[in-house]
């Protein structure tokens, strides 16, 4: 034990420095704080993000060619303000909405900031994502739905409980991509690992620092990688 204390003392001297909690004193905040904030933004970040990206790629369906509610003017617009916020790069669009931020949160820096730009920049990619899963749906599930007398809510049903599966597979894609903004977020003052690995370790030349945080992000990958295959196969009765 001695030894391996001795060995991260040599070679993780930052990392062990920063410690578990935050310091008050010195104003520095613990690993426990970085992986806390950087689940905060991904999360919250889904929600909102995904739940405009969930009902925006229902609509771009239902009101698309072929679609229950189909709406030549209402896909035309809808269709060209997802592409509109995909085209936005994510570190431009945190400078474009600045001033929405702030009317919304009251600044434009933190974690709690960073979840508006976070969110708008998930919505496109994941309404995309989702009109293609329900787009390529069997359409003769949804037209028995529809012989059968189905509201438009039982459609709407049809469709999430048809395509679930995929749905849990782009939902896990998503969440990776987010992982990777809110690091970029992170860069550039919102807080979490991404700050611990380029603020606080690259730009101050503590590579083990940008080694661990690093880490850490990899491993969040990974578990929201392998708990979105899981339930995907689980689900999938194709």
């Amino acid at each position: 034990m001695e030894q391996i204390a001795t060995f991260f003392q040599q070679h993780f001297p930052n990392v062990i420095k920063m410690g578990l909690y935050d310091n008050a004193l010195l104003g520095t905040e613990g690993w426990l704080s970085a992986i806390y904030a950087t689940l905060y933004m991904t999360l919250w970040g889904f929600i909102w993000g995904g739940l405009l990206g969930l009902v925006s790629g229902l609509f771009l369906v239902l009101t698309g060619p072929r679609g229950v509610l189909q709406n030549r003017f209402v896909f035309s617009v809808l269709d060209k303000i997802v592409s509109l916020f995909r085209a936005f790069p994510f570190v431009i669009l945190l400078a474009v909405i600045a001033p929405v931020t702030r009317s919304l949160v009251g600044t434009e820096f933190g974690v709690q900031a960073a979840v508006v730009p976070l969110s708008l920049s998930v919505f496109p990619f994941y309404a995309r994502q989702v009109q293609v899963v329900l787009a390529d749906l069997d359409r003769g599930v949804i037209e028995a739905a529809q012989a059968s007398g189905g509201t438009l809510w039982d459609i709407v049903k049809v469709y999430l409980r048809e395509a679930l599966p995929d749905l849990i597979r782009v939902t896990t894609l998503t969440l990776i991509s987010l992982v990777g903004y809110t690091a970029m977020a992170g860069a550039i003052g919102a807080g979490g690992l991404g700050k611990v690995a380029v603020s606080d370790g690259y730009n101050n030349f503590r590579s083990d620092l940008t080694l661990v945080a690093t880490l850490l992000i990899l491993v969040l990958i990974f578990t929201i990688q392998f708990i979105g295959d899981y339930f995907t196969k689980k689900l999938n009765h194709r």
